[in-house]
């Protein structure tokens, strides 16, 4: 009860700062954000030309995987010409916008990272690749997406292979008199990993010292894993348990992690459950199984089709900072508009590095990723 008089307050003061003198902000935040948006490349009715860069700082191909035996990465004619278009589009674009490309994500798995880590000749191989890429095709820097590292050896490994990817770009920079590439990683909203029970935690010294940023994962919390009850799948507080946004930043920066370098993930879609009773929709409400949308995942565009052509009851719960749709027995957990403006808010008032989207081509329309960018007022 009282953790939820906190939150509402918190709301209160948040809803305030946003409505406050850009002046006043100005000169409380004067650190520029890194605005980030994840492009998927499988996304064919959105090419990056559809991006507006005046929302972003940063833009990720999403992904780009090595080989599973020499980690080294094989490109071949119909890739390369996506990876080009997408660094030249994107950097003649007015503004441009920093490119990298992200390596791994969900659908490789953990294991091919953890063999790649082990020793030193196969992260030899994997970083000399990686800078080889990214210079080829003229990206700004490399982003490894590894979720997640699965025991304490591998994060162990992890420290080692940032440590020497780190000496590698420098030394490759100095020898060609070009930028040092960018280094960052998608990790765990929590420093902590504690899934399948085994404990294991980032090397935050090592973060701090050889990446530029991480883009902490702030999502997936809840989901169609769980078919039972609905849930926020991204939520900024929850009253109870530590899986939330609030908690997992506030864990990074416990840990020791640099500020500036933190950097908050946002989900531009839903999580989708079956109601067991539609008279009975609120967040925690029993459920069968997943709804609408592909494996119970809808993006954002795809949710505001829903609501209106359903006539969906629509709520903002001011507990978890999270909005959720109802029609019949179809229940949607997201953020829209009200509840990214918060997060972000928040996020500024930590002092954080910024924010960034998974993917960028849930919100066509700009809704979301304009609210964002204009809510972090610098």
């Amino acid at each position: 009860m009282e953790l939820h008089k906190a939150s509402t307050l918190f709301l209160v003061i948040l809803s305030l700062t946003i409505c406050s003198c850009t002046n006043v902000m100005s000169s409380k935040y004067p650190n520029s954000p890194n605005k980030g948006a994840y492009w998927p490349s499988w996304a064919i009715n959105f090419p990056p030309s559809s991006i507006d860069t005046t929302l972003f700082t940063h833009a990720y191909y999403a992904f780009l995987s090595p080989n599973n035996i020499t980690f080294k990465f094989e490109i071949d004619d119909t890739t390369a010409l996506l990876l080009k278009n997408f660094t030249t589009i994107l950097h003649e674009k007015d503004p441009p916008v920093k490119t990298m490309f992200s390596i791994g994500g969900a659908l490789d798995g953990p294991k091919i990272f953890s063999r790649m880590a082990l020793s030193h000749d196969s992260r030899k191989c994997f970083t000399l690749s990686s800078i080889e890429v990214a210079r080829k095709f003229d990206f700004d820097g490399i982003d490894l997406d590894w979720e997640f590292p699965q025991s304490p050896e591998d994060m162990v490994n992890l420290r080692r292979l940032l440590h020497e990817w780190r000496a590698v770009v420098k030394k490759e920079a100095k020898a060609t008199g070009r930028p040092q590439l960018l280094l960052s990683a998608a990790t765990y909203y929590n420093p902590v990993v504690t899934l399948d029970n085994v404990y294991r935690k980032y090397p935050v010294a090592s973060i701090n010292k050889n990446l530029d940023w991480i883009n902490a994962m702030c999502y997936d919390y809840r989901g169609g894993w769980d078919k039972t009850a609905t849930g926020a799948q991204a939520a900024l507080y929850d009253p109870n348990s530590n899986i939330s946004t609030s908690y997992g930043l506030q864990a990074w920066i416990n840990a020791k992690i640099q500020k500036e370098k933190l950097v908050m993930g946002l989900p531009l879609y839903g999580r989708t459950w079956q109601l067991k009773d539609p008279s009975l929709y609120g967040i925690g409400a029993p459920a069968v199984d997943v709804g609408p949308g592909v494996d119970g995942q809808m993006p954002y565009v795809d949710v505001e089709k829903f609501n209106s052509q359903n006539n969906a009851l629509v709520v903002f719960d001011s507990t978890t900072v999270s909005t959720y749709s109802v029609a019949g027995t179809s229940w949607i957990g997201y953020d829209d508009v009200r509840s990214i403006a918060l997060k972000v808010s928040y996020a500024q008032n930590l002092k954080i590095g910024g924010y960034f989207f998974w993917a960028v081509n849930g919100d066509q329309e700009w809704k979301i990723s304009r609210q964002a960018s204009e809510t972090w007022v610098v």
